[in-house]
C-alpha cells in the first residue's frame, strides 16, 4: 500500500464526449488526474479499454500503481444498477445492459462502484461542495438533456434495481403536442439546452436575436451555453426571454419535488446554470415558490453548484469510500485539482 500506506481512491466521470479520471488520497486532494474523449459509435468494450487506460495514465502521473486503489467510483449516464454495476441504459453511448461494474473490477482487481453521473454529481456537493450540511438535497443539472439527483441522510436515493430522479423525463405539459414515443412532452423538451438552442436558433434564423446571428449563426450545435450568454450580455432580449422561459418550466418541476421530498437545498448545475447563474436562480426559485403550499416556503434554498466540472468525478470517488470505508459524513472541500 502507497499513497502514505492508506491507499487511494479513484473518482471516474463518463460522458458522452470525454472521460475524466482522478486519483484522491485519503483527504481526497488530487493526486493524478487524465481526461480523454470518449469514441462514438463503438462497442461498449472499446471504452471500457479506454477507461483502464485512462485510469492508468491518472495513476502514472500519481506515481502510483493498481496496488494503491482502494476502490474506484464511477459516474455513468443514463440509468444504472447500484447493486450490480450495470448501466441500463446510455443513450449518447449506445449502452444497453452493459457490465460496467463487474468488467472494470476484475481488470483492476479492486471494488467498482457504478452510480448515475448526475447522482454522484449531486453527491460531490453535498460532501464538499455548496450542498454541505443538507439533511435532504435534490440537485438539477440542466445541459443537452437535464438530469436530476437526490441525496437523503447521506444515501443516494435509489430504487431496488434501478437508479432514479430522471426529472428530464417528467411529463411537464400534458396538454401539449406528444412527441415522437407519443408521450406527452417532457422538462427536457422545454428547459433543456437543446430545447433552448433550437428556439433561439429560430430567433436568430427570424432576426429576432442579431446579436446570436452574428456571434455563432444559426446551426444549434453552434449555440452553446457561452454563445447564449453573450447574446444576453450583448442586448438579445428574445433569447434571455427563452432562457428564462426555460428556467421556469425547471422552477416547476423543482416545485412537485419539494412537494414530494421536502428537500432543505435544491442545487443547480450543469453548463447553463455556470454561464448565467444569476438568471436561473432568480427564476427557478420564484417559479418554484410560486407553486409551492405555503407550508413548504422557507423551508429550502436554491443554490449553484460550486465544483464545476469536479463535482462527479469527486463524488463518484467519495461514494466508493462511503460504501466501501463507510463514512458518509459531509466533508470539508479538497482543494481544488493542480495536477494537468
Amino acid at each position: 500500500m502507497t499513497a502514505d500506506q492508506d491507499g487511494v481512491w479513484v473518482g471516474f466521470d463518463l460522458g458522452g464526449s470525454k472521460m475524466l479520471a482522478t486519483v484522491y488520497d485519503a483527504s481526497f486532494q488530487p493526486l493524478g488526474r487524465t481526461r480523454k474523449s470518449t469514441r462514438n459509435s463503438v462497442e461498449p468494450k472499446k471504452n471500457l479499454k479506454r477507461i483502464v487506460k485512462t485510469i492508468d495514465q491518472a495513476l502514472a502521473e500519481a506515481e502510483l500503481d493498481r496496488t494503491a486503489i482502494r476502490g474506484i467510483g464511477i459516474g455513468c449516464p443514463g440509468p444504472v444498477d447500484m447493486t450490480t454495476g450495470i448501466v441500463r441504459e446510455a443513450i449518447n453511448l449506445g449502452w444497453r445492459e452493459v457490465p460496467v461494474g463487474d468488467w472494470l473490477s476484475k481488470k483492476m482487481d479492486c471494488p467498482v462502484l457504478v452510480v448515475n453521473d448526475v447522482d454522484a454529481g449531486v453527491f460531490g456537493e453535498y460532501r464538499f461542495g455548496a450542498a454541505r450540511d443538507s439533511r435532504c438535497v435534490v440537485g438539477i443539472f440542466p445541459g443537452t438533456g437535464i438530469g436530476g439527483g437526490c441525496i437523503y441522510e447521506g444515501r443516494i436515493l435509489r430504487g431496488q434495481a434501478v437508479s432514479c430522479m430522471e426529472i428530464g423525463h417528467f411529463p411537464i405539459d400534458p396538454g401539449g403536442p406528444a412527441r415522437g414515443n407519443n408521450r406527452c412532452r417532457t422538462l427536457e423538451h422545454v428547459g433543456s439546452r437543446l430545447s433552448i438552442a433550437a428556439a433561439a436558433a429560430q430567433a436568430a434564423y427570424r432576426g429576432h436575436a442579431p446579436h446570436l446571428a452574428e456571434d455563432v449563426g444559426t446551426e444549434i450545435s453552434a449555440i452553446r451555453s457561452s454563445a447564449l450568454r453573450r447574446a444576453v450580455d450583448a442586448g438579445d432580449t428574445v433569447i434571455e426571454n427563452i432562457l428564462r422561459e426555460a428556467a421556469e418550466w425547471i422552477g416547476m418541476a423543482a416545485a412537485g419535488l419539494v412537494h414530494l421530498l421536502a428537500p432543505d437545498t435544491i442545487v443547480l448545475g450543469g453548463g447553463l446554470v455556470e454561464a448565467m447563474p444569476d438568471l436561473f436562480l432568480e427564476a427557478v426559485s420564484r417559479t418554484c415558490d410560486g407553486n409551492i403550499l405555503e407550508s413548504y416556503r422557507g423551508t429550502y434554498r436554491v443554490i449553484a453548484a460550486s465544483l464545476g466540472d469536479d463535482a462527479s468525478v469527486l463524488g463518484a470517488a467519495a461514494w466508493a469510500e462511503t460504501e466501501i470505508a463507510g463514512d458518509s459524513k459531509p466533508t470539508q472541500a479538497p482543494g481544488r485539482p493542480t495536477v494537468a
